[in-house]
């Protein structure tokens, strides 16, 4: 298996699962963004975006889909929930929640502040800020009474959500979490999977927002 990735980006979430599952993997790490500062990576992803996975002939670039894949093609449902388990649909409805709802305010919000930090734009950033934080209500009500999202224990649903909460906090939104939402992420970033993961890579615009 193979994942490229650049510091700080979604590509955390398919790193954070590798450690965590104990996979054999190759790491590619390339600086953000690597359509502008790595331009050969087109040739491997048109796209130009990271994460971009290869196990055999199976080919990702979805962040969230590559963890479920990982657990589900591995066998690994400690780290996720079986189709029959009564808390699977919530545990879906989590993964998706992820990117769907949360970390995609972020990515306008970055684009204004961060790659096109012009003054005309930053009332757009604002905006999608202040979107994101809103989008929060449902995890910060569930985190009041429970340590994880699902079944009590950490999934791979943990590190789909609290990589958007980890953005957050590298974009400085961070200031205005719940206390039990800054709590959860301070509990996830403390596993020794996470460090390992968040080690790897070169510093970039996006990681040097820390």
């Amino acid at each position: 298996m193979k994942l490229w990735h650049c510091k700080g980006a979604r590509s955390l979430r398919p790193l954070w699962t590798l450690e965590e599952l104990g996979l054999d993997y190759e790491v590619d790490i390339l600086p953000f963004p690597p359509r502008i500062f790595q331009r050969e990576y087109l040739d491997v992803n048109r796209l130009g975006t990271v994460p971009f996975f290869v196990d055999g002939d199976t080919e990702m670039t979805e962040s969230v889909g590559i963890c479920q894949y990982l657990v589900d093609r591995y066998q690994r449902q400690d780290f996720g929930l079986e189709h029959a388990h009564p808390e699977y649909g919530a545990y879906l409805n989590w993964l998706h929640h992820a990117d769907a709802t949360l970390t995609f305010p972020q990515t306008i919000a970055m684009r204004y502040y961060i790659l096109e930090p012009v003054p005309e734009k930053q009332a757009v950033a604002d905006d999608y800020r202040k979107w994101y934080l809103s989008r929060l209500r449902r995890l910060d009500s569930h985190l009041e009474r429970h340590e994880f999202l699902v079944d009590n224990r950490f999934t791979i649903a943990d590190i789909a959500v609290s990589y958007a909460l980890y953005l957050g906090r590298v974009l400085k939104f961070d200031e205005d979490y719940k206390p039990q939402t800054a709590a959860y992420l301070h509990r996830l970033m403390e596993r020794p999977a996470f460090k390992r993961a968040d080690e790897q890579g070169e510093s970039s615009m996006l990681s040097a927002m820390e």
